[in-house]
C-alpha cells in the first residue's frame, strides 16, 4: 500500500458513462439498468449499485471524475469505443465526449471483418490523427463467428498500429460469448510478430490469470488491464506479478459503470502493491502508454 500522504495520481483505463449506451445503464428501468446494477454487484460495489445513474448526464460523469480528482488525484479517464455485431460505440461520439476535456482519453474501436479491412483502417487512421483518440480497440472474440487475436483479420489493424505508433487494445474476460476465446495463448502470436506494439488486454484475461501473466512475463509488450476483475478471486496474482516481474505491465481501471471509481481506487491501494509499484500500476504506465 502507498504511505504517501499526497493525493495518489490515477489514470482510469476504463471509464464509460452511463449515457454512452443502454448497456452502460442510460436508460431508467430498462435491461441494460438491470445488467448494470447487476454486474455492479458481482463484481463487489459497495453501496448504492445505481450509483452510475448521475452519469447519464455529461454533467454528472464530469462531476463524478471530480470527486475522484478530489479525494484521489484522478488524472485522467479513458472512454473506449466500440465496434462489434452486437454494439457500436461510435469513434466521433467518443470524440464528442473527450473533445474540450483534458481530463478524459478516448480509444477508437474498429472491426475489419464488419467494416471490411479498408473502412475499418481508414476510420481508424482518421481517429487517431484527425480525432486524436489514443489508440486502436479490436474484439475478436465477439465478432460472428468470434476469432482469436491472431486471426489475420486483425494483421492489419497491427500494422497501422505500428505506423502510427499507438497500442492496440483488446477486449477479454469471461463475457466473451464464447469461454474458449478468453484464451491468452493467441495473444503470445502477435506479440511476437510485433514486438513494437503495446498489445493492452481489457480485462486481463480473467480468470486465466496465471495464462495471461504467463505471456506478459514473455513478451513485455504486453500490458494487462484487470480492471473490475482486480477485485475478484484469484487475481492476487496479479498483485504478486506487480510486485515482481510485472510492474511496468500492469494498469488500473474501474470499469465504470460497472464499479465506482473512488472505491475502485481504495481498493486498488489495499490490495498490497509495494510503495514503489503502485504509482506505476494507477498512474505511471498508463502515462507512459498513452503518451500523456
Amino acid at each position: 500500500m502507498s504511505t504517501t500522504s499526497t493525493p495518489q495520481r490515477v489514470i482510469d483505463m476504463r471509464c464509460r458513462p452511463a449515457y454512452l449506451h443502454d448497456f452502460f445503464g442510460k436508460t431508467p428501468d430498462s435491461p441494460g439498468e438491470a445488467t448494470a446494477r447487476w454486474l455492479n454487484r458481482r463484481v463487489g460495489t459497495r453501496g448504492d449499485d445505481g450509483h452510475f445513474i448521475r452519469s447519464r448526464t455529461r454533467e454528472g460523469f464530469l462531476a463524478e471524475l471530480r470527486e475522484a480528482g478530489r479525494s484521489h488525484g484522478l488524472a485522467q479517464a479513458v472512454v473506449v469505443g466500440r465496434h462489434t455485431p452486437s454494439q457500436h460505440l461510435p469513434n466521433e461520439t467518443i470524440h464528442q465526449i473527450v473533445s474540450g476535456h483534458p481530463e478524459l482519453l478516448g480509444i477508437a474501436g474498429v472491426d475489419p471483418v464488419v467494416q471490411g479491412e479498408l473502412v475499418a483502417l481508414a476510420e481508424a487512421e482518421h481517429a487517431v490523427k484527425h480525432l486524436g483518440l489514443r489508440g486502436i480497440g479490436i474484439e475478436p472474440g465477439f465478432g460472428e463467428p468470434p476469432r482469436h487475436p491472431d486471426d489475420r483479420a486483425y494483421w492489419p489493424v497491427y500494422e497501422l498500429a505500428r505506423s502510427l505508433n499507438v497500442p492496440v487494445f483488446l477486449m477479454t474476460g469471461p463475457t466473451t460469448p464464447d469461454l474458449s476465446y478468453n484464451d491468452p495463448a493467441p495473444l503470445a502470436r502477435v506479440a511476437q510478430a510485433f514486438p513494437s506494439v503495446p498489445l493492452v488486454a481489457y480485462h486481463g484475461y480473467w480468470p486465466n490469470v496465471q495464462q495471461a501473466i504467463g505471456v506478459a512475463f514473455r513478451y513485455d509488450n504486453v500490458f494487462l488491464v484487470p480492471d473490475m476483475y482486480l477485485f475478484q478471486p484469484g487475481s492476487g496474482v496479479y498483485v504478486d506479478a506487480a510486485n515482481s516481474f510485472l510492474a511496468d505491465q500492469l494498469l488500473f481501471g474501474s470499469s465504470y459503470p460497472f464499479r465506482p471509481i473512488t472505491q475502485s481506487i481504495d481498493d486498488a491501494l489495499a490490495l498490497g502493491f509495494h510503495a514503489d509499484v503502485i504509482d506505476k500500476v494507477l498512474y505511471g504506465n498508463a502515462a507512459r502508454l498513452l503518451r500523456v
